[in-house]
């Protein structure tokens, strides 16, 4: 298939950007390449060959219709207004058309200075190259919406962090880069009339459906918000922190964007912060949910340029209901539950509640409780506990919910094991194929990218188990 590529960004939103190439890195190469994203976007396999050298993967060639950009952008950082922002280190290279009609973005990070770059270099480095790729591939695979990696390439070009590091660029794949900063530049210059061209491009390309409805402003607000806590849910039930919920890291389409210091839930911590630089633990765990709706009422602010303040506020109201719909539903899947009881919230903050007083780890916990047998008091899960007999009293409480559904054992089993992974991307999985790459060593690498497609199947070996200590200790900041 001969690789199509638009140029609507760059042709609808003249104001919106600035052109210019990506900066090539000394001595790139390719070190690893998503086959089965390449697949699906009808990718020649010999774009990656090694004789093509780093190619598009690296900045150094661009494909038949790509037209590079930066774009710009504003937001709340640790929810204080930051000004212009904007592609500081990556570029659009271009738009591709699917056959379907749709069209997804190719976005290189790491790709140099741009317009706004601010003080920064414009580069990335392995190390949050290699986290990127593998977070955001975990979440695809864990069935929450995100942005796709496609490629990473190294190089020897060395980049200052806090150590010198090597340079490298990434590939990444959305349906669109657009952000809630997007909306608020352009409402704090004052320029509102820009704000509806930003909000009429994103329904006639991303709600089509949308397009011809005179109240399609308001149904797509909605739609933002729905999309907003419905994501934020998943994250909660899988135990993911994001660590960096600023307004320009929102997506309007409700994708999972720009991983830094994200982590995942080794031991069961509701205050969990995994940005060592989140120094009020604004954006810890259990706040992830409050987060959310106060980037969105930045977003509605900016909105209210041309839209009536009550429709606004009536769809801010829907937050709650979205958030607390998806995480109820996926909660009772982890749980084993096919109805829904009164009592489930009760049930579910029990469990929690014994998890947190004795750190219990998240996902080996909700796995473990998957091959509960309802008709049998004990449970393999008994053993994770030191209260035995706090554990004993809820886990009666949780026999006693679920035995009067009639459902078996090997049909609940089953079911729990597709809610409640074997193994998610915990940080010290990701720093050892990190250390090994930044050796010359990718084999880790691939083997974990491998084992990310399939989250739900059971393993026994060490991705399944508990971090060793120094895992535990692992310090994540914004530069990673």
């Amino acid at each position: 298939m001969t690789l199509s590529f638009t140029t609507r960004w760059r042709d609808e939103l003249p104001d919106f950007y600035s052109e210019l190439n990506p900066t090539p890195l000394k001595n790139a190469r390719l070190i690893w390449h998503n086959t089965a994203l390449a697949d699906e976007l009808g990718i020649e396999p010999s774009l990656f060959a090694p004789e093509r050298g780093a190619g598009v993967w690296g900045g150094e060639e661009l494909l038949p219709g790509m037209k590079p950009l930066a774009q710009v952008y504003s937001g709340h950082q640790f929810g204080v207004w930051a000004g212009q922002l904007g592609d500081g280190r990556g570029i659009l290279l271009g738009e591709q058309q699917l056959p379907d009609g749709s069209s997804v973005d190719w976005h290189l990070k790491g790709a140099g200075l741009t317009p706004y770059s601010r003080m920064g270099d414009g580069r990335a480095v392995l190390r949050s190259t290699i986290r990127e790729s593998l977070a955001s591939e975990a979440m695809h695979y864990l069935g929450i919406p995100s942005t796709r990696a496609l490629s990473i390439v190294t190089s020897d070009t060395p980049i200052q962090r806090e150590t010198v590091e090597q340079g490298a660029m990434l590939v990444r794949i959305a349906q669109s880069h657009v952000r809630f900063g997007h909306f608020e530049h352009f409402y704090y210059r004052r320029e509102m009339d820009k704000v509806k061209q930003l909000a009429d491009f994103v329904i006639r390309h991303h709600w089509p459906q949308l397009h011809q409805e005179a109240d399609r402003y308001a149904l797509w607000f909605r739609d933002v918000v729905k999309r907003t806590g419905q994501m934020i849910a998943r994250w909660q039930t899988v135990g993911f922190a994001h660590g960096v919920m600023n307004t320009d890291n929102m997506s309007i389409l409700g994708l999972t964007i720009d991983y830094g210091p994200f982590g995942f839930l080794d031991d069961y911590q509701p205050g969990f912060i995994c940005n060592h630089s989140d120094y009020q633990g604004r954006y810890s765990f259990e706040n992830q949910p409050a987060v959310g709706l106060w980037n969105l009422q930045r977003l509605a602010q900016s909105l209210s340029a041309f839209m009536d303040v009550d429709t606004l506020n009536e769809a801010l109201d829907g937050y709650q209901l979205a958030l607390f719909t998806e995480y109820g539903t996926r909660m009772r899947q982890k749980l084993g539950l096919f109805t829904e009881e009164v009592g489930d919230n009760d049930l579910l903050n029990g469990l929690f509640a014994l998890m947190a007083r004795e750190g219990s780890d998240y996902t080996r916990t909700f796995r473990m409780l998957s091959e509960t047998e309802q008709l049998s008091a004990a449970s393999p899960l008994r053993d994770e506990f030191i209260d035995r007999a706090a554990f004993d009293s809820w886990f009666a409480q949780y026999r006693a919910r679920i035995q009067p559904e009639g459902i078996g054992d090997a049909t609940r089993r089953q079911a729990m094991k597709q809610a409640n992974p074997a193994f998610v991307l915990r940080n010290w999985l990701a720093q050892r194929a990190i250390e090994t790459a930044e050796k010359g060593d990718y084999q880790e690498l691939h083997r974990l990218h491998n084992a990310l497609r399939n989250p739900w199947g059971d393993r026994d070996d060490d991705y399944a188990q508990r971090p060793p200590d120094w895992g535990k200790r692992l310090e994540v900041s914004c530069s990673s």
